[in-house]
């Protein structure tokens, strides 16, 4: 199976770099890499190119002009621009598992979205975490993070987990599969289907409420946050707003109320519903 990345940053080149290193050791190799680009300055191009010119897959980079928080739009950018059937969609402050992509491509099912798992770093250890770390895999290691700062017993079972306990671990979790930004995937052609990501979205829930369209669609969550793990930087979210996020919750109620699988408000700009 041929898969494409993608991964949206915003003006944070530390933590940007730090993830390109993981995507360039993971066992799977038959990915394309696609940094979607919320208007980040022109260092981030700078690095995104140093590593473009001798990376292991290929690498785009696809970039709109800052207009203020407009991640949903590069996100609907990058799922057309996208050259394979499957894309997995994550962040550019979450660093990969060397198997990430591979535990991806395993459980991929028509009729499925993969909803994986992500342990979430202190500032501490997210500035600890070197390139030799990544590489070597160590910063995956419960013991080497534990030494460095406090880590949580949710991180823990998902770090310390192996094949055979990951497995029962996501076949009994009570959480409920959703579609999270730095960790999910999908098939392309479902995403489409539904038209991409609502553009009036800002800060906080609209990958839910795009995993919920495609519930709606008929596109079924799948639990796999204790086998496909990355661990998620830390940093500031000053995008966050009340506004913001009370609009997002009437979007998601309406989208639930009433099972809209189309947003007219995504790839297309037209009012099929």
């Amino acid at each position: 199976m041929k898969i494409s990345v993608i991964v949206s940053t915003y003006n944070a080149e530390e933590w940007l770099e730090k993830v390109l290193i993981g995507y360039s050791v993971q066992t799977y190799k038959d990915f394309e890499l696609i940094i979607a680009d919320d208007g980040s300055r022109a260092s981030t191009k700078e690095l995104i190119d140093r590593y473009a010119s001798n990376y292991p897959v290929p690498v785009r980079h696809l970039w709109h002009e800052d207009l203020g928080y407009r991640r949903q739009e590069i996100l609907n950018v990058a799922i057309v621009e996208a050259a394979n059937e499957y894309i997995i969609m994550t962040d550019g402050d979450c660093i990969p598992r060397k198997d990430f992509v591979e535990v991806h491509a395993k459980y991929a099912e028509k009729g499925k979205f993969l909803s994986g798992g992500y342990c979430k770093l202190t500032m501490k250890t997210s500035k600890h975490i070197s390139k030799d770390d990544i590489v070597s895999g160590k910063c995956f290691d419960v013991k080497w993070l534990k030494a460095i700062d406090t880590l949580d017993f949710s991180n823990i079972l998902k770090l310390g987990a192996n094949q055979f306990l990951g497995f029962v671990l996501d076949t009994i979790s009570p959480t409920t599969p959703s579609f999270n930004n730095c960790n999910s995937s999908g098939f392309r052609d479902d995403m489409i289907a539904i038209n991409g990501y609502d553009e009036r979205m800002k800060y906080g829930g609209p990958d839910r409420e795009f995993g919920e369209r495609l519930e709606n669609f008929g596109v079924k969550g799948k639990q796999i946050r204790h086998k496909a793990v990355v661990l998620h930087l830390d940093h500031a979210r000053g995008y966050k707003t009340p506004e913001s996020l009370a609009a997002n919750l009437a979007i998601r109620k309406e989208v639930r109320q009433k099972k809209i699988k189309w947003t007219p408000f995504g790839i297309q700009k037209n009012d099929k519903q």
